[in-house]
């Protein structure tokens, strides 16, 4: 089991601040040390790299090598304002533009139930908010405003990475007749029982509500919560190598995320916003 590679910051017995700006591996880094959690954001893509609750294992998986420029594979990356490859313009980079630029740390508190952050990224006539509540649970709230005077599409992702025991001893419960895409055997689907991914998966669910990880090599439920106006996609790449990242690490993790606007894009006359949420909190 290798261990995450952000949790180097918190081995110390020196008592750190609560929020605390450090460099690592080429990128600026908020480390965020508080009696309820330990949380790691980069400043490139106001991504959430590492959360772990008090007691708990950790709850996100991140690649123990970055590359030295474009994305940090791991987290919850913010895919933005396009999720996959955009629809036309097939140089540009796939989940779009906002998880490789520097994003703007607007504001940031603690309290008894945890801490609060609040980022955002302005480009061109959009402007999107990152807010976030860590403590014993994980909420991330995704908010868009379209400023351009003309229609504009839009499709969007919080690209979860749950770090799990072993990816052979996951099963995911609560899409049980959800209708869905398998994107790897280009068909309709209907989740008929637990959904195990450990042969690769790659399916988008119209599903509300919650779902649970069950992890049994570590003995642990999380519930997620895609909220009710996203499709939850369930990731995970098999056998395929993936690039910088090692066979040891592929076994760590598994993908679910809250995304919407994959399928049909999102309109969004000017002055509208789009939301998009991620939650999890322990089983019972």
């Amino acid at each position: 089991m290798l261990e995450h590679p952000l949790q180097r910051f918190f081995k110390s017995l020196r008592e750190r601040p609560v929020f605390a700006w450090e460099r690592y591996q080429k990128r600026d880094v908020l480390v965020i040390d508080h009696p309820l959690c330990q949380a790691v954001f980069s400043r490139q893509g106001a991504q959430l790299l590492h959360f772990q609750p008090k007691g708990q294992k950790p709850w996100l998986w991140c690649a123990a090598k970055w590359p030295q420029v474009g994305a940090i594979r791991g987290g919850v990356p913010v895919c933005w304002p396009w999720y996959g490859r955009h629809p036309s313009e097939n140089a540009w980079p796939s989940h779009g533009w906002a998880r490789l630029i520097d994003w703007k740390l607007i504001d940031s508190s603690s309290d008894d139930d945890g801490v609060r952050l609040h980022w955002q990224l302005e480009l061109c006539d959009w402007k999107v908010d990152l807010h976030a509540h860590l403590g014993e649970c994980m909420d991330l709230r995704l908010s868009t405003e379209h400023q351009d005077d003309m229609p504009c599409q839009l499709s969007q992702a919080l690209h979860a990475y749950w770090r799990i025991g072993d990816v052979g001893e996951v099963a995911l419960s609560g899409l049980e007749g959800a209708q869905g895409y398998d994107q790897l055997n280009r068909q309709v689907c209907q989740q008929e029982g637990e959904l195990r991914v450990d042969g690769g998966c790659q399916r988008v669910f119209q599903h509300d509500g919650e779902l649970q990880l069950n992890d049994h090599a570590w003995q642990r439920a999380l519930c997620i919560d895609t909220g009710d106006t996203a499709d939850t996609v369930v990731w995970h790449p098999g056998s395929r190598p993936l690039l910088g990242v090692s066979w040891n690490e592929i076994s760590e993790f598994v993908c679910v995320e809250a995304a919407s606007g994959g399928t049909d894009s999102l309109c969004l006359k000017p002055g509208e916003r789009a939301h998009l949420s991620l939650q999890a909190r322990v089983g019972a």
